[in-house]
């Protein structure tokens, strides 16, 4: 069982941090309402910085895309002419379908 001097000791330590808080509040709270601003406007700019690097890099993203489509659809434009070329090449095309490529060509 504890002895009375140790709760006394407990409740006089418990009575002063009580006692403490509101000036220690009124004392703090202007000091560090500052600093809190500042924190606030620095999470700002760095939110701010990080959607405009976010923006930059999506339209690098982008640009890079359309790039390697552009890319991808000439090399298969330049596969499907060689093809046409070798097909007209190696058979000869029955008349209707000379007329047609004639139709086609105009």
């Amino acid at each position: 069982m504890p002895k009375f001097n140790e709760i006394s000791k407990g409740l006089a330590i418990t009575i002063g941090v009580a006692l403490l808080i509101p000036v220690a509040y009124k004392t703090l709270v202007p000091a560090l309402k500052p600093a809190a601003r500042a924190a606030v406007k620095t999470g700002i700019r760095a939110l701010e910085k990080g959607r405009e690097i976010y923006a930059e890099t999506q339209e690098k993203v982008e640009d890079l895309v359309a790039e390697t489509r552009a890319e991808m659809r000439a090399k298969r434009m330049a596969a499907d002419e060689e093809a046409a070329v070798s097909a007209t090449e190696s058979s000869e095309p029955a008349s209707d379908q000379s007329n047609v490529r004639n139709i086609v060509n105009e």
